[in-house]
């Protein structure tokens, strides 16, 4: 299996339990918008547990980027990078498929399932062609929200939030069928879904249950 051992050229947090990877490009290492590659530690007890994520960089950059929510208490990997800062070294693998931009559509994320969209919407923007595309991103709270600032800029209006908050004085919300009937049409050729399986699966009941045909959900693969 393909695998190279990389430095982490910088890290930072963008919200508060999701961190930023950005480490040096192997030689050759190409990649699609919205594919992932296993990644693991580079310390002897951990080069062997990988774990998928998504890369958020461009095919185009000097570098790789990854967006990972990490996730404490039970001693996973993503708590374990929690303490890999610059100098370190990851060890990256081949790519996979993941989701792939067919044409233009409405996307629907929820959480860290927005790190596919990320890359796709980033190329479409640098190809000036992102218009048409609207995101539906579901979180908790407006903290929780994954490159808030860089979505809105690349997106404008049709970056909609859907925030479940329900502490006093918010009024909680879910993507549910009532609001994709508002997105779906004939008009709409493509519909992404990525997050929790749970949440994919519950949105691709409603929207075959809205007349959408199968064909035209696209999911992780």
């Amino acid at each position: 299996m393909e695998k190279h051992i990389v430095k982490v050229l910088k890290t930072e947090f963008v919200t508060h339990n999701v961190k930023r990877f950005t480490l040096e490009r192997p030689k050759g290492y190409t990649f699609v918008s919205g594919q992932a590659t296993d990644v693991s530690i580079n310390k002897p007890e951990l080069t062997d547990e990988l774990r998928p994520f998504t890369l958020t960089s461009l095919n185009s950059d000097d570098h790789l980027e990854f967006t990972i929510k990490i996730y404490t208490g039970h001693n996973g990997i993503t708590e374990k990078l929690l303490n890999v800062n610059v100098g370190d070294e990851l060890i990256v693998h081949e790519v996979f498929g993941t989701i792939n931009y067919h044409d233009k559509g409405l996307f629907i994320a929820g959480g860290a399932g927005i790190t596919p969209f990320i890359s796709i919407f980033r190329e479409l923007t640098k190809q000036k062609d992102i218009a048409g595309n609207v995101l539906l991103f579901a979180n908790r709270t407006e903290k929780d929200i994954i490159l808030k600032d860089e979505l809105d800029a690349m997106l404008g209006e049709n970056h909609i939030d859907v925030l479940s908050d329900q502490s006093p004085g918010k009024t909680g919300k879910h993507i549910d069928r009532q609001l994709l009937k508002q997105y779906t049409g004939p008009q709409i050729k493509n519909y992404y879904i990525c997050g929790p399986d749970e949440f994919v699966s519950a949105i691709k009941e409603d929207l075959i249950e809205l007349q959408v045909p199968e064909k035209q959900i696209i999911t992780e693969q």
